[in-house]
């Protein structure tokens, strides 16, 4: 019995990494039964017969889980935010921020696009974004000029020994981005990219590269996180900085939205607390609060 990590899923078959190997291995035939499905990223005991022949005996715990990805036990998540075309989305930006929080996933903001501002007053706008984002308590790289060697740099130093996933928007320099890191990718990059790009029901593969002494999910196409599997009365605990007020809110379960005494609405008022963020978070919890439950009915199982 071997032990390793899934490092590519494709057509039932599951490519896991152990001892420097690679083995292709398919899942036991009961975890079908049991409505268990094996995802890169994983971690499994598995058996060989050779390197093109195993099968997956058990699953190990997972520390999370993406859905679009599907990919397990990521560490952090590259935000790719553009300043410009596609143009920059506080709303964009705080709903996957949220999703990153709620599945204990370290968020780091890069800024991309950033060349492309036509005047000083734009560029300070997105200093005071960066500025405003850091004091929150995120990671935020911001070029500042064509291929900013020291923002390039400051991300890849940060991708040694952890599992990474990059996101944005489409067009937002996701590939780009991971091209400037690492040129041997270019190509692998722009044929997922094409392959994504013809339709949503397209067959996608997703793969762990290998970047920089860490491991990368090979998702380009991949755009925005999905909010609407959280209850709206726990979206607050996935605000930060309404996090580190709250105990002085006058209820203890203060939602932060009509209640009286509440601190994070002070917290608006004086401008600790961004008001793009709070408008952010009220338009998301009244989403939340009108979705109507969704009951998961599977036949079959």
């Amino acid at each position: 019995m071997k032990k390793g990590k899934i490092y590519q899923s494709l057509s039932g078959f599951y490519d896991v990494k152990s001892d420097g190997k690679v083995y292709r291995t398919k899942a036991r035939g009961n975890f079908r039964k049991k409505n268990i499905k094996p995802i890169v990223g994983d971690m499994v005991e598995f058996d060989i017969t050779n390197v093109n022949e195993g099968y997956i005996l058990k699953m190990l715990p997972r520390f999370n889980e993406l859905i679009r990805p599907p990919v397990a036990n990521t560490d952090q998540a590259v935000v790719v935010s553009s300043a410009v075309e596609p143009d920059f989305s506080f709303s964009l930006l705080d709903k996957q921020l949220v999703a990153l929080e709620k599945q204990k996933i370290t968020p780091i903001i890069y800024i991309s696009k950033t060349d492309l501002l036509s005047s000083e007053k734009q560029i300070d706008f997105f200093k005071k974004i960066a500025k405003d984002y850091r004091t929150i308590g995120y990671d935020v790289i911001l070029p500042v000029e064509v291929d900013d060697p020291h923002a390039i740099n400051e991300v890849a130093k940060k991708l040694p020994h952890k599992q990474s996933i990059v996101m944005g928007q489409t067009g937002s320099g996701k590939s780009t981005l991971l091209n400037q890191i690492d040129p041997e990718l270019k190509l692998k990059t722009g044929e997922v990219s094409k392959s994504l790009s013809r339709g949503k029901h397209t067959t996608r593969k997703v793969s762990l590269l290998t970047v920089n002494e860490g491991l990368i999910a090979d998702t380009p196409g991949f755009s925005s996180f999905d909010t609407l599997d959280i209850k709206s009365n726990e979206l607050k605990n996935y605000f930060p900085e309404f996090k580190r007020v709250s105990a002085n809110c006058k209820f203890r379960e203060c939602l932060h939205v009509n209640e009286p005494g509440c601190a994070v609405k002070a917290g608006v008022e004086s401008g600790t607390i961004l008001k793009s963020r709070y408008d952010d978070y009220l338009q998301e919890y009244n989403l939340l609060k009108a979705q109507k439950p969704v009951y998961n009915k599977k036949r079959g199982n």
